[in-house]
Order: structure tokens, then sequence, then C-alpha cells
């Protein structure tokens, strides 16, 4: 059986291991103490490192947890530059299979011009990194609004089953700001009584449904890319 963990990390980051027989795969590892942590309570062996993106947040464990554990460490191929050590670099559309488990690779650009998803449909999973969050999506620190709205298209695209598991805890912020600009959306309200409830209780607010984030996340009920960019400057001035 497979086991997706969230690890809570740095401030407000996850990084993710997914766990198969004793061995371990870690997804975002932003700080490598706690992912260490983890393996050792669960005896397990960490056999490959995910990067969706460059950032320091997403990637500051890397070197450590491969020169500790010799971890093969798979990320963007556009990216090849500013991720450390990476030994597969992936593409739109490649595959690949580890813990037993096929991932495919979506390029999301818009965070950043090399951001990458990865999705597993057996586990009914997607690791959106900072391109896709619960109620909200990432800042577009290096792509544009069109660029960030394509990518967004195709994570929509996925099954409405989906489990997305992303790289940051900001769902309550985002959930105040999709209530402002939805005040009468009950299943947004609904949703935001469930995160008040999950993090009065110290709990992830995530994995999520797709079906849950169509229903809920004002940026992906934009029409148009125009609608997405005007949007995005609302959150970010919010």
């Amino acid at each position: 059986m497979t086991h997706i963990h969230p690890i809570p990390i740095l401030n407000d980051n996850y990084a993710y291991v997914i766990e198969n027989t004793g061995q371990a795969a870690v997804i975002d590892p932003g700080e490598a103490p706690p992912v260490l942590t983890f393996l050792k309570e669960r005896g397990l062996t960490l056999t490959h490192i995910l990067c969706t993106h460059h950032h320091g947040d997403h990637i500051g464990g890397v070197t450590e947890l491969k020169a500790i554990t010799h971890a093969s460490v798979i990320g963007p191929a556009a990216e090849q530059e500013r991720i450390p050590g990476m030994d597969k670099l992936v593409r739109e559309n490649d595959t690949f299979t580890i813990l037993g488990q096929e991932f495919k690779v979506l390029e999301t650009p818009g965070h950043t011009r090399g951001h990458i998803c990865f999705y597993a449909p057996s586990l009914k999973a997607a690791f959106t990194g900072d391109t896709l969050f619960s109620l909200g999506c990432g800042r577009l620190f290096e792509g544009t609004a069109e660029e960030m709205w394509e990518s967004l298209q195709k994570i929509t695209a996925l099954p409405d089953d989906t489990l997305i598991y992303c790289g940051h805890e900001y769902t309550e912020s985002n959930a105040r700001f999709c209530m402002s600009v939805e005040p009468d959306n009950q299943v947004l309200a609904a949703r935001m009584t469930e995160i008040k409830d999950l993090r009065a209780a110290g709990k992830p607010t995530l994995p999520v449904t797709l079906s849950s984030e169509k229903a809920c996340n004002v940026f992906l009920h934009a029409n148009k890319s125009a609608r997405f960019a005007e949007l995005r400057a609302l959150k970010d001035s919010f």
C-alpha cells in the first residue's frame, strides 16, 4: 500500500513523502531535517527526490538529503542550471515509474519559467508545487498571466477526483480572498468552515479534491486569461 504524508517544513511549506514497502520519495524538500526525522521514525529508505521548481523553500534540503541517502533527484529540464544535483531531467508528458507508481510530468510555467507538476494517476494525486494552491495560485514571478492560465487549464483537465497536494498552507488566507470575490458561493462558505476547523485542530487543509477547487477557487472561474490577470493583480494587493 502506498501512502502520501504531508511534512510541514519552514514557515508554511509542505514537503510530501510517498511511502511504499519501506522505500520513499520526497517532493519539494525545502529543508532536510524534518524529512530525515520522518524517514528515521518510520524506518524508510529514501530513493528519490522530486522537484517542481528551483525556489529555495522547495529545494533547500536537496543537497543534504542526497548526500546522506544517495537518492536520485528528478526535476525540470528547463531549470537544470538552478536546481543542484539533478540526475533525471524531465519535460512535458514525460513519464517515469518510482515506488511502483507511474508519474506524468506537466510543464506549468507562470510562477517560474520552468515549473512542473507531477501527476500520479493510480494514486489520484497531483503535486502542484506553487502553480495551483487550494483556493489560490502562485504569484507570477517569471511568467505571464496567460502562461499561468494555460498551466492551470492543464491541471483542471485531470479527473475531478484527483487529490491536489500543493506546496504551501495558504488555504485560509486564500479563502478570505475568494470569499471577497464570490460572497454568495455557498460551497465556498462551507469549505471556509472546514478550513477553519482543520487549522484550529492543527491539521493540514490538504489534500483537496480537484472538484472542490473547481467549485471554490475563483482563479479557476475566470473564463479567459484577461480575467485571470485581473484576479491575480487583486490578490497581490489583497
